[in-house]
C-alpha cells in the first residue's frame, strides 16, 4: 500500500485513497444494504489515523460505533486475511459527539447572521418575492449595526417590517404585508420543529473541528442526524452552512500533503432537491474552490444521478456500490454510473454494478499525477472500530470527558437586536409620555401664553429607526410570554 495513503481495500491490485489528492472530493454510492455506511466508515478511520479530522452526519444512528474498539469476527477476520489488511487491529478512533438539539451531543449552534438571508430563504422555502422582503430586513439591521442572532431577533425584526412596509418600500423596494405574515408562518413552523434550538450563541468554532488528539489522530467529529434527517430541508441546510462558513473562513494552501478537513456529505440528494438556480450555482462554485482550502468534500447517495452533473464532475475519487436495474428508470442509471469510470478492458462495469456483494464496490482513486485510475472491482476492508452503534453510557462518558463541554453546552444570551431595540424603544416610550404632560401643561396655562411645541427635524432613516424601535417594543411585550426562540445559518451566501 502507497506511504501516505488510507487503503479502501482489494480487487486485481490494492486500492487506496492518496492523501494529497483527498481534497479532490469524492463519492459514495450504491443501493440501500449495500455497505455504503461501512466504507463510510473505514475511510474515516483511515483519514483519523493519518492525522486529518473528519466532519459526518451518522443518519441512521450507527455510526458512533467508531468510537469503539470492534470485536474479532470470524467472517472480518477472513476477508482481512483475504485482501491481506494486516496487521488487523482493533480500536476505537477520537470521537467528538455533536447535536443540534443538544441531546445526543454538545450543542451545535448558529446565529441568524451568520445564515444569511439565501440560506434561510432556503430553510424556510421561501419565494423570490418574499425572500426579497428577507433581504430587506438583513439590510435594514446591518445598516444600524445591530446583532441578529435568533429566532426572537428575527420574528420581531419582522413585525416592524411590516408595520413600516410603506416607508420600507420606499427606501429599498416592495414590501408586502402578506410576504411577511407567510415569512412568520414560516418562522413558526420552524420553531415547532425545533429548528430554534439550532440558532443562538454560542456558535461554533469552526477550528473546533479540526483537531487532533494527543497521538496525532484526528477528529472524528460525528453529527447526531437519526431525529434531524426527518427534517430534511433543516439536514441539508445546516450542513451546507458548515460547508459555506469552512469556504468563507480557511485561507487558500493549494493542494496540501493531506487534508485540513474531510466532510461526508450522507443523504447528499437532499441537498439537490428542489434547490433553486441560484442556490446550485453557489454550491457548485463551493465544491470547486474548496478544495483549495485544503477540505475534501464527499457526498454520499444511493445514486450518481442524485448529483448534479456539474458537481458530480468535480469528485475525482469514486467508491460505487451495487445498483440494483429492475425498471427502465434504474437501467438507465447503471449506464449513467458506469460511464463515469474510467473503463477496464478486463471488466464490464456496467454489468458488474448490478452483481457486486454487499461489502464489494467499483473503486476509482485518482493517482500521484490526479488522472483517475482505471476502475477494479474491490472486496472494501473490514472496519477496526466497532460494527453497530455505542451504548448511551458509552457515548455519555465520552461527551463528559469532552474539552468541547464547557465551551457550546451552556446557552448564551447576549445583548443583540431585539434587546437594543426594545431598550431604545422603552427610552422612545419614555420620552413620547414626558412630552404629552409637557404638552397637557402648555394648553392648561392662560391662551396668551400658549407656544406651539417645535418638531425637530430627522432624516427619513431617523424616522424609521425610532419608529422600529417602537414598533419592537410593541412586539416585545407580546413576545415576553412566549418561548423564546434561538437562532438560524451561515455566511456564505451572505452578499459581498
Amino acid at each position: 500500500m502507497p506511504e501516505n495513503s488510507v487503503f479502501i481495500g482489494n480487487g486485481s491490485h490494492v486500492q487506496s485513497l492518496l492523501l494529497s489528492r483527498a481534497n479532490r472530493h469524492g463519492l459514495i454510492a450504491g443501493a440501500t444494504g449495500t455497505g455504503k455506511t461501512v466504507t463510510l466508515q473505514i475511510l474515516a478511520e483511515g483519514f483519523s489515523a493519518q492525522g486529518v479530522p473528519v466532519f459526518m452526519a451518522d443518519v441512521k444512528g450507527d455510526l458512533s460505533g467508531i468510537s469503539q474498539p470492534g470485536t474479532p469476527k470470524p467472517a472480518l477476520l477472513k476477508r482481512a486475511e483475504k485482501i491481506g489488511f494486516e496487521p488487523y487491529t482493533f480500536n476505537g478512533f477520537p470521537t467528538v459527539f455533536w447535536d443540534v438539539f443538544g441531546v445526543e451531543g454538545h450543542p451545535m449552534r448558529a446565529t441568524i447572521s451568520d445564515m444569511g438571508p439565501l440560506l434561510l430563504s432556503r430553510l424556510l422555502e421561501l419565494n423570490d418575492t418574499q425572500e426579497g422582503v428577507l433581504n430587506i430586513a438583513f439590510k435594514v439591521v446591518d445598516e444600524h449595526g445591530m446583532a441578529l442572532l435568533d429566532l426572537k431577533d428575527l420574528r420581531a425584526l419582522m413585525t416592524f417590517v411590516a408595520e413600516q412596509s410603506q416607508e420600507l418600500t420606499a427606501m429599498y423596494g416592495n414590501v408586502s404585508k402578506s410576504s411577511v405574515g407567510a415569512i412568520q408562518r414560516r418562522l413558526l413552523q420552524l420553531e415547532q420543529e425545533g429548528g430554534d434550538q439550532f440558532f443562538g450563541e454560542p456558535a461554533l468554532e469552526l477550528t473546533d473541528l479540526m483537531r487532533c488528539d494527543a497521538a496525532g489522530h484526528g477528529h472524528i467529529n460525528l453529527l447526531a442526524a437519526d431525529q434531524l434527517i426527518q427534517r430534511p430541508r433543516l439536514y441539508a441546510t445546516i450542513l451546507l452552512w458548515l460547508l459555506a462558513e469552512l469556504f468563507e473562513e480557511l485561507p487558500e494552501v493549494g493542494d496540501p500533503d493531506k487534508p485540513k478537513l474531510v466532510f461526508f456529505f450522507d443523504e447528499a440528494h437532499l441537498l439537490f432537491d428542489d434547490a433553486p438556480k441560484a442556490l446550485l450555482q453557489k454550491v457548485e462554485q463551493v465544491v470547486r474552490l474548496i478544495r483549495s482550502k485544503g477540505v475534501g468534500v464527499y457526498f454520499v447517495s444511493q445514486n450518481p444521478t442524485d448529483i448534479p452533473d456539474t458537481v458530480l464532475g468535480q469528485l475525482g475519487n469514486r467508491v460505487q456500490h451495487a445498483l440494483r436495474a429492475f425498471t427502465p428508470r434504474d437501467q438507465k442509471a447503471v449506464r449513467s454510473a458506469a460511464s463515469t469510470f474510467r473503463q477496464n478492458p478486463n471488466l464490464d462495469t456496467e454489468k458488474v454494478i448490478t452483481e457486486l456483494g454487499i461489502g464489494e464496490a467499483l473503486v476509482s482513486t485518482l493517482d500521484a499525477k490526479g488522472m483517475p485510475s482505471i476502475v477494479d472491482q474491490t472486496l472494501i476492508r473490514p472496519p477496526s472500530s466497532r460494527l453497530g452503534p455505542a451504548t448511551a453510557e458509552e457515548r455519555r462518558q465520552i461527551i463528559n470527558a469532552s474539552e468541547f463541554g464547557p465551551r457550546y453546552n451552556t446557552t448564551i444570551d447576549r445583548e443583540s437586536a431585539y434587546e437594543k431595540l426594545k431598550e431604545r424603544a422603552e427610552q422612545a416610550a419614555k420620552e413620547a409620555e414626558q412630552a404629552a404632560l409637557d404638552e397637557s401643561r402648555m394648553y392648561k396655562a392662560p391662551t396668551s401664553k400658549r407656544k406651539a411645541p417645535a418638531r425637530a427635524r430627522t432624516s427619513s432613516r431617523q424616522g424609521v429607526f425610532e419608529t422600529m424601535a417602537k414598533s419592537v417594543a410593541r412586539t416585545a411585550g407580546r413576545e415576553m410570554t412566549r418561548s423564546i426562540l434561538r437562532g438560524v445559518l451561515g455566511s456564505l451566501f451572505r452578499g459581498r
